[in-house]
């Protein structure tokens, strides 16, 4: 995450509770209409490249992806889901300008650097926050603020932050950096600045073995953590299979319920299924609790309605649930696609416009959480469903 000033509003770093790691992922929150994105101007498409010479072909390639997102919005947590990308971001909590963030696909500060070295090296190289960017274990060379930018190239990482690091942004050359800068503006081109908290810069190390694609049609994820096992089954107790040392990638076939397992202050019931038939707690896979886009491994199914509970269809892709019937609540559950929810009541809260709809309509789930009835197949208000 980044924040550009530090003495007028404080925004926090995400937590790993599965709420945050949710939000991040994402990677977003509700698929919601975006605000136009503004077209850059020509000069400044043409100002956004590699201006000096000397950088590495993999910073070059940094640079050149960075620039490719000129003119896409700033959205706090955008760029932050389980691969690099642009995603939906959500209000930091504090900035009026970032009330509307939840509407807008962009990304943060850390979150544009991040896919730009995704792009060039073909790993998910940087993931995390700017201060993460900073202590980076990537670093192939470090530069202090008092060395300004005589020794930095194309593809340096320039970070601004006094004990804590709040803003990143890529060097081009030249003077010049681009930058997701904060809410209610767009990834630009802008002079450098090396005065106030600036902190220095980062070369990144991109060389390396690039790894292989999923194997046998799964998706690729990071984990996180250190002696992180897998099993031979979705269960602490059975068989150890592998363990990783460090953090890594993983091809991910499908997940399930089954044991809830509660690590380094998360709990989650949700075990991910790999290409080579082991099983890994979701917990430690970066991205939400339920990851996007991964089917059901077949071993859950929807429980039946229970409690004057009705069952429903959900449509579309990528719809969360929320803690309270608002798209900036923390969210509670993610569906990567459409399923059965079982719903006790509903009730007229925040107004939602997404994919053409506008409803202010919400519905309560037998688990407490809220959706937005636009993802939620019949009409507006809900035959059959009281009233909350």
């Amino acid at each position: 995450m980044c924040t550009v000033n530090p003495t007028i509003r404080t925004r926090q770093i995400a937590g790993r509770s599965l709420a945050a790691v949710a939000a991040l992922a994402l990677s977003a929150a509700l698929p919601a209409t975006a605000h136009a994105v503004s077209a850059a101007p020509a000069s400044a498409q043409a100002a956004c490249d590699v201006l000096a010479p000397g950088a590495s072909a993999t910073a070059e390639a940094a640079v050149r992806a960075a620039c490719t997102q000129i003119g896409v919005w700033y959205s706090w947590g955008g760029g932050h889901g389980a691969t690099p990308g642009a995603t939906y971001g959500y209000y930091d909590g504090s900035d009026p300008d970032s009330l509307h963030d939840n509407e807008r696909k962009g990304f943060d500060c850390s979150g544009l650097a991040r896919y730009a070295y995704a792009q060039a090296t073909g790993r998910d190289l940087i993931n995390g926050t700017a201060d993460d960017q900073f202590h980076t274990s990537h670093a192939a060379a470090r530069f202090s603020a008092g060395q300004g930018t005589a020794p930095l190239l194309p593809g340096d990482l320039m970070f601004w932050g006094s004990g804590h690091i709040h803003h990143v942004a890529v060097y081009l050359g030249a003077g010049q950096m681009v930058e997701a800068y904060e809410s209610g503006t767009h990834i630009r081109v802008a002079p450098v600045r090396t005065g106030g908290d600036y902190a220095g810069a980062v070369r990144i190390d991109g060389s390396g073995t690039v790894p292989p694609p999923p194997a046998n049609g799964g998706t690729t994820f990071e984990t996180w953590g250190t002696q992180v096992r897998t099993h031979s089954a979705p269960s602490v107790k059975a068989s150890v299979v592998d363990t990783f040392p460090g953090p890594t990638q993983v091809s991910v076939m499908c997940q399930q319920h089954a044991e809830k397992v509660t690590a380094d202050g998360y709990t989650n019931d949700i075990w991910a299924k790999l290409s080579n038939g082991s099983w890994l707690t979701n917990i430690y896979i970066k991205g939400p609790a339920s990851l996007p886009g991964i089917p059901d491994c077949g071993g859950t199914s929807t429980p039946p309605p229970s409690g004057g509970s009705k069952p429903f269809q959900t449509w579309g892709t990528g719809v969360r649930t929320h803690s309270d019937a608002n798209v900036n609540a923390a969210v509670v559950d993610y569906f990567p696609q459409p399923t059965t929810v079982n719903v006790t009541c509903q009730a007229h809260a925040q107004t939602v416009t997404a994919d053409g709809y506008t409803n202010d309509a919400w519905s309560r789930l037998t688990d407490g959480s809220w959706m937005t009835n636009i993802y939620i197949k019949g009409p507006e208000w809900l035959p059959g469903v009281p009233t909350c």
